[in-house]
């Protein structure tokens, strides 16, 4: 198990994912139903936006311990040549609250401190309007354990370098041009009733610490 000194010193040692995600965020939310843009940049410090490279992008609930799958926006997008993700979110997989926020995991780059997991990056929390849905049981127990384990809110970067491109789909999909699959998910996920893929594994349980405005993510095994 990390200790608290072992969690900081991650920053130290370059355990960050340093894609900063500047859209949505605590201001600026979305609408169930209506055409949404998920936006980033590179916050600079390393690892770069290349280095992160292919990645999938969802909308989560949840705390820093365990995470649900919302809904797969792209099963793959290079973050260093897209920009921005346009695409629908679907009203159906919660209800109206600011219990929200996007995750991007790597594809191919590890977590440094822990090589065994991908390279995660995190939204602020943000607020979702025109939904129709309702959480179940399992997943508002996680979203009610922010109170001991809470997750998001980064400060933007002094400085940033954006990419170039930006890509379009529509619900969860993948950029225009590919063909999506499935939702990728660890062998130990299991469904909730609402059809969420909780993220929590048998075999390790996810530390999310938010410190000096930059989010480092350790494992404890």
């Amino acid at each position: 198990m990390f200790s608290k000194a072992a969690i900081i010193s991650l920053l130290a040692t370059g355990a960050l994912a340093n894609v900063f995600i500047t859209s949505p965020t605590e201001s600026i939310g979305m609408t169930g139903g209506q055409t949404a843009t998920i936006s980033w940049i590179d916050q600079n410090g390393g690892p770069s936006l290349a280095d992160f490279g292919d990645a999938k992008v969802g909308i989560f609930t949840g705390n820093a311990n365990q995470q649900t799958l919302l809904q797969l926006v792209v099963d793959n997008v290079n973050v260093a040549t897209t920009a921005s993700i346009q695409f629908t979110p679907d009203a159906s997989i919660g209800p109206n609250g600011n219990d929200y926020f996007i995750r991007v995991e790597s594809i191919n780059l590890k977590d440094s401190a822990s090589p065994q997991f991908p390279a995660l990056a995190f939204s602020s929390r943000f607020t979702m309007s025109g939904m129709s849905g309702t959480f179940n049981a399992t997943v508002q127990a996680q979203i009610d354990g922010q109170s001991t384990a809470p997750i998001g809110g980064t400060a933007a970067p002094s400085t940033a370098t954006s990419a170039s491109h930006s890509a379009s789909t529509t619900g969860s999909g993948s950029p225009s041009g590919t063909k999506a699959n499935a939702a990728a998910s660890p062998s130990s996920t299991a469904k909730d009733n609402n059809g969420a893929m909780s993220m929590a594994t048998t075999t390790a349980s996810r530390l999310v610490g938010v410190l000096a405005g930059v989010v480092v993510v350790s494992y404890i095994l």
